[in-house]
């Protein structure tokens, strides 16, 4: 690829990026806009934000990234939570780490590499970007160790750099644990695979078995129902039935009259309802009385429960420990929290998640080589020139203008690129619910893990294997030689990689700054549908995405940065700007429901320390090309010191992300018995996990008659009735729920 191809895709992306910028800066100061731009903050800060917006409504302006930035940690944390602060600390260290090695590369190598041959150069917009990597330096130049110093510099920086910030997340992770409010997961403990007989039912064997061998600590449980779409719909109807016995004294107001809507498309009108006469109604209201029979539906229990205990040390106990000889009965796992809990997987039968997660390992296998299609094909439009001397019919492609063939091959690629991987992250969210997990934050960490291994996969060594295949056809000839193979192949990758950084990272931050489909979706719902705004949905951050996003991104840095550091300022650019938004997108855009309190950090630090043994081995395997011993024989330490810092944080930090410390633990259940805090906690857990909350009900007002005297003892004795019910609820406990014998 030639460097003007290079700046028509840079140019195009700037462009594009300046546009969505100044829109954005423009639209979240439209009241019609405040729910798509300050989601989260309408939600818990309704009062603050009414006269947000009052000048300057319509000029484009930079006081969103003054804002953004001007936030502390501590506050992010509080308004987003622990997993925001270790994507945020992932961002810091990306910044830290590739200024120090663009300014380490872009001045101290890339001249190197640009003068590595005594060729004669063309003006810089015609060269080839090959010149700026390390293919243009000479075997057996005396400068090579030049490039074995820096990358001993990057490797012991970046491994500095990320034992401090792993230090800092397992700390927040303890004063996360130690949070004012309790959280009723750490006292409580699901249990899978629960036997059953035909002489007990599953209640009956939980109470049983706990109050046998965790007398002292056991304090009550809860079964778990088997839920679905036609039990949702029975249970909604029950409910609904329920909540019209307790109304059956009220009439409609004759007076009111029917709404009329207008449709915005084609100006016709509709009537909301028709009323009936009150002589017609009245007669029919006791054709509403229904048996308490007909509405008891009952719920059939599943080998599933949570078990609450009276102190935390006592559930981490429980679920640590192996309850019996058969690993598949009696399985404890320390619960969720309880906004955390997905509910839909909890019933399914724990011996059959073994065969779940084989079978979406081999869907996510397959996915992935299908992708192997579309990945050549975009690869190969980078490389016209090689495509032609197999292909001879696209020299018709090549003797077309000269800025058509520079928008092929510099931003066509990734553009399309980009476009099938919009289908990615859906389908491995799919995948990982089929597995089976108990909450919603596993579900998505499960998804991150196979999005991250779906990127490397295709957008790294796919688009390397393919360079090759359409270069040399030799790839797979000797496997024992791939070090060398990616050594040859990668500087000639490196035009796909910075047009998919300027792609992928640049024009996607300021997509993903301007909301398209939530914007798209709020003028439909508001303005063609005429419908009111939908104020409880609040969408959360899409971990699953951008951490594996940011992550290819830091893979792509270290991979480039000595071998062809042209890459390094754009990626620089993206950092920063990524900085920017994702703090702005975090504490204004999205609602943070559930929190796993940083464990995205493990997959962060195992993606670094895999990205630097990466760049290590194929600098070893560049440095044996350029027939150079010495940097060789020095890189061979490098990888060997960068597995034993990673054995050493696997041994130090990783424990804290795995478990909760006894020790704090028992710690903080003595502060609350001292306290009296204790009891109050035992009373919370009782309404803590409810599979069928009472906010799922159809919230049926009293209605009273206008103008009629007579009925006014019924409506206040109705209003009475109702609260009455109200209360009952609401300090009733489940049938199901037992209590262990003090």
């Amino acid at each position: 690829m030639k460097i003007s191809a290079l700046l028509t895709s840079a140019g195009i992306n700037i462009g594009l990026c300046v546009l969505f910028l100044s829109l954005y800066s423009v639209l979240r100061k439209q009241p019609a806009n405040v729910r798509v731009y300050f989601g989260r903050r309408i939600s818990e800060e309704h009062s603050r934000l009414r006269e947000a917006f009052i000048l300057e409504r319509f000029v484009p302006s930079t006081g969103w990234i003054v804002k953004a930035l001007r936030y502390t940690e501590e506050e992010v944390l509080a308004a987003a939570g622990l997993d925001a602060v270790a994507f945020n600390r992932m961002l810091v260290f990306s910044i830290r780490i590739f200024s120090l090695a663009a300014l380490l590369c872009v001045f101290g190598i890339l001249p190197l590499h640009y003068y590595g041959q005594n060729i004669q150069h063309l003006r810089i917009p015609y060269e080839d970007l090959d010149i700026f990597t390390i293919g243009n330096v000479e075997k057996r130049s005396r400068w090579l160790w030049v490039h074995c110093l820096v990358l001993y510099i990057i490797s012991g920086v970046a491994c500095i750099l990320l034992y401090l910030e792993f230090r800092h997340i397992a700390r927040l992770r303890l004063l996360h644990l130690k949070r004012a409010t309790p959280n009723p997961g750490q006292f409580t403990v699901l249990v899978r695979g629960i036997p059953k007989t035909k002489k007990e039912s599953c209640s009956s064997a939980v109470d049983d078995f706990f109050t046998k061998y965790h007398a002292s600590s056991y304090l009550f449980h809860q079964i778990v129902y088997k839920t679905g779409k036609v039990q949702k719909i029975m249970t909604g109807a029950k409910k609904a039935c329920r909540k019209l016995k307790n109304f059956t004294d009220t009439t409609v107001d004759q007076s009111c009259k029917a709404i009329t809507y207008r449709c915005c498309l084609c100006g016709a009108s509709s009537n909301s309802f028709q009323l009936l006469p009150t002589d017609e109604v009245v007669p029919s209201r006791g054709k509403v009385d229904l048996d308490d029979s007909s509405l008891n539906i009952d719920n059939e229990e599943c080998a599933a429960a949570f078990v609450f205990f009276k102190t935390r040390y006592g559930a981490l106990v429980a679920s640590d420990v192996l309850q019996t000889s058969n690993p598949t009965k009696w399985v404890t796992d320390l619960a969720p929290e309880p906004n955390d809990v997905y509910w839909s997987n909890i019933w399914l039968p724990y011996k059959q998640l073994w065969i779940r997660r084989i079978a979406t390992l081999l869907g996510s296998i397959v996915f992935m080589l299908l992708f192997l299609a579309p990945v050549t094909f975009i690869n190969g439009l980078s490389q016209l020139d090689q495509l032609q001397k197999r292909l001879p019919f696209l020299n018709g492609i090549l003797k077309q203008p000269h800025h058509l063939v520079q928008l092929i091959t510099g931003y066509l690629p990734s553009v399309i690129l980009q476009i099938f991987l919009y289908t990615v992250a859906p389908i491995m969210m799919l995948f990982s619910t089929l597995e089976g997990p108990i909450s919603h934050s596993e579900r998505k960490r499960s998804a991150c893990c196979k999005v991250l291994y779906f990127l490397i996969w295709n957008v790294f060594f796919v688009n390397v294997v393919s360079g090759t295949v359409l270069k040399q056809l030799d790839f797979f000839s000797s496997p024992k030689d791939i070090p060398v193979q990616l050594a040859k192949v990668i500087p000639g990758q490196a035009s796909f990689f910075i047009t998919y950084v300027l792609t992928s990272g640049w024009a996607s931050l300021s997509s993903e700054l301007m909301q398209l489909f939530g914007l798209i979706y709020n003028f439909i719902r508001k303005y063609v549908l005429r419908m009111k705004e939908d104020t409880e949905f609040v969408p959360s951050f899409p971990y699953h995405t951008e951490v594996p996003k940011v992550l290819l991104f830091g893979l792509l840095g270290f991979t480039c940065s000595v071998l062809a550091p042209l890459i390094l300022p754009f990626l620089l650019v993206y950092f920063f700007l990524g900085y920017v938004v994702y703090r702005n997108q975090l504490l204004n855009v999205y609602r943070t429901r559930y929190d796993t309190g940083g464990l995205y950090w493990p997959i962060i630090h195992n993606t670094v320390i895999f990205s630097l043994v990466l760049t290590q081995i194929i600098c070893l395997g560049v440095f044996g090309l350029k027939v150079s011993p010495v940097a060789a024989g020095f890189t061979i330490p490098l990888i060997i010191f960068t597995l034993l810092f990673n054995q050493y944080c696997r041994t130090r930090l990783l424990p804290l992300f795995s478990t909760f410390p006894a020790q704090n633990l028992i710690d903080m259940d003595r502060e609350d018995e001292l306290s009296g805090r204790m009891e109050h906690i035992h009373h919370g857990l009782h309404t803590a996990y409810c599979q069928f909350p009472e906010s799922e009900d159809i919230q049926l007002e009293e209605i009273r008659t206008v103008g009629n005297d007579e009925d006014g003892g019924g409506c206040s004795s109705g209003g009475s009735n109702g609260k009455g019910t109200a209360a009952a609820q609401k300090g009733s406990v489940s049938p199901d729920t037992q209590r262990a014998p003090r």
